[in-house]
């Protein structure tokens, strides 16, 4: 196991993700017992370095070697992160456009025939993003690591089938990265695994990691293997020696240790900030790799009785990128040949990445993945990375609550923009804000202002009755002023209302007919209230207050409550005169 001690701002989280180190290894135990791996290395990066890594199994069954974070695995489709990181650099230096017809590199192209006469010309950009409209070509891909640069050439002479026009779908393609690879090599002057080897490998101190085992002198090479009846046997083709420049789609060796260097040069991308670049690509280049460029059909969770899970993205370059419920910013690469199975991951906005590498074909190495890292972000109780204010923000929140606690216009004409008393009159403003002080009393800030860009941010003030969120949007203009200003008057329940919540909220873990006519008014549809609270009760169980979130205490009411499947969001509208409810529904918490 290996681990570096952190020096920066980040003590606190790293030590945190340090603790579940033995946890961790005993589920990747269990694992490879469980799925009969031979060998399985990983790792958990944070912080810009590996925080700790480890291995089970063997890299090698017959000489008895054990693999650990430092053992070499071939990495499969992973090596296309690589192949995009090449051709950022060559576009970032000048030296090719993203939008160049790939038959400027790669005469071999120039000949396709299109399946339709409206086809744009396959695009390096359309390589790079899965959307060149060619089939999706794994098993046949497997078994092109070996293609010689000659042989290669012929198969393009040949022709290439369409499955469709290029840029209309998503379609993983090896093919398109080959073809990268050949790009690469072209215009840089040198064959594509020489350039990975010298631009980006050894700037970054990868120098373990290379191309084929007779290059791997004096490191631990895993063998790859293959279960056959039970029993695990050398896969022939796990170390078919990666030819030539076809190889851009898979053939690098690396280990868990050097490739936490890599999964630390993507999280070092964000946020986006001053100061200077690293050595391989600049951050922009390396962010805009890890946003989708061509969606996939989101992945959405329909178990009935479980809460509704999604995952929506699709492909960027040479990396998946998702935005999902779990996780949020999402981002990977798995990896799958004969003899090897690997996958990495990493959310930029929590500052984390596991990396999953293990000598079996095809080892189901995204579940282990997947597993290290929801239990690494619950057990470390993770967060995402605060998102800072622009100074104009922290400006005008000042000049904001300035503002709400005495109107002046001089001030006033200082901060908002030429569209805000356009929007809405001064004079309705200032009676507004006079308004706002004689319900609530005087205001004093809650809490910091959360900031959801930059140039927008929210915040609490409270009064001696009750409480406001206050939203301030600020131009795009320099200097920045405010053009939007919001202000929400926030009281907590009343009686009646509080009543009513209640009754509510414990009518969630058992709900009926009866309990609904006693709760809500004749008026209502009191038959689809029962069925929104019959699948509330399914999805997520009894439900129980946490805090009122929005509401004038009297009519209307939000409250977050908590459920055994997690938060929820729940808004209600109360009948004075009844004191029963008019309306109720239950929502995911934002």
């Amino acid at each position: 196991m290996s681990a570096t001690p952190p020096t920066d701002s980040n003590l606190e989280p790293f030590a945190r993700i340090a603790a579940t180190a033995p946890a961790i290894a005993e589920l990747v135990a269990k694992f490879a017992r469980r799925e009969r791996l031979p060998g399985l290395a990983y790792g958990v990066v944070a912080a810009g370095r590996l925080v700790y890594g480890g291995g089970t199994g063997k890299a090698d069954l017959a000489a008895n070697t054990p693999a650990d974070d430092g053992t070499l695995f071939r990495i499969a489709s992973m090596t296309k992160s690589f192949a995009a990181v090449a051709i950022l650099q060559l576009r970032d230096a000048g030296l090719l456009s993203l939008d160049d017809p790939a038959a400027r590199y790669v005469p071999e192209l120039a000949s396709l025939t299109y399946p339709t006469s409206d086809s744009p010309v396959v695009t390096v950009r359309h390589l790079l993003s899965m959307a060149p409209g060619w089939p999706e070509d794994n098993p046949w891909g497997d078994r092109q690591l070996s293609l010689e640069d000659e042989a290669f050439s012929k198969l393009l002479s040949d022709g290439v089938t369409f499955a469709a026009a290029p840029d209309v779908h998503y379609e993983y393609s090896n093919l398109g990265y080959m073809i990268l690879g050949r790009i690469v090599g072209q215009v840089a002057g040198m064959s594509f695994q020489a350039y990975v080897r010298e631009r980006i490998l050894r700037p970054l101190g990868m120098t373990a990691s290379g191309w084929n085992v007779d290059e791997l002198s004096g490191q631990v090479v895993a063998k790859g293997y293959r279960n056959v009846n039970g029993e695990l046997v050398e896969d022939a083709l796990a170390l078919a020696r990666s030819a030539g420049d076809a190889a851009a789609f898979g053939g690098l060796y690396t280990s868990v240790r050097e490739l936490a260097q890599w999964v630390a040069l993507f999280l070092a991308a964000w946020p986006p900030r001053d100061g200077e670049e690293g050595p391989v690509l600049r951050r922009s280049s390396l962010r805009e790799m890890q946003r989708c460029a061509n969606p996939r059909p989101p992945l959405i969770n329909r178990t009935i009785g479980a809460p509704q899970r999604y995952e929506v993205g699709g492909y960027g370059y040479g990396l998946f990128a998702s935005l999902t419920s779990d996780f949020g910013r999402f981002v990977g690469h798995a990896g799958g040949l004969p003899g090897f199975g690997s996958h990495m991951v990493w959310l930029p906005d929590d500052d984390v990445g596991v990396v999953t590498l293990a000598n079996a074909t095809y080892a189901p190495a995204v579940p282990i993945t997947m597993q290290i890292l929801r239990q690494v972000v619950a057990q470390a109780q993770l967060t995402p990375r605060r998102v800072r204010p622009a100074e104009a923000l922290v400006r005008a929140q000042a000049c904001t609550i300035r503002l709400l606690d005495r109107w002046d216009d001089e001030l006033a004409d200082e901060l908002v923009a030429a569209n805000f008393f356009l929007d809405e009159p001064r004079a309705r403003w200032r009676s507004r804000l006079e308004a706002l002080r004689s319900r609530h009393g005087e205001l004093r800030v809650d809490g910091d202002i959360e900031v959801t860009n930059p140039l927008r941010g929210v915040w609490t003030m409270v009064g001696a009755q009750g409480w406001c969120r206050v939203t301030i949007t600020l131009t795009p203009t320099m200097p920045p002023r405010v053009q939007y200003l919001g202000i929400e008057s926030i009281f907590p329940p009343g009686a009646a209302m509080q009543t009513a919540l209640e009754a509510l909220l414990a009518a969630t873990a058992a709900p009926s007919l009866r309990a609904v006519t006693k709760i809500f008014t004749a008026t209502c549809d009191r038959r689809g209230v029962l069925a929104h609270l019959r699948m509330v009760n399914t999805l997520y169980g009894a439900c129980t207050l946490e805090r009122i979130l929005g509401g004038d205490g009297e009519q209307r009411t939000v409250a977050r409550v908590h459920s055994e499947q997690g938060p929820l969001e729940v808004e209600i509208t109360l009948d004075r005169g009844t004191a029963k409810l008019t309306s109720a529904e239950f929502r995911v918490a934002g």
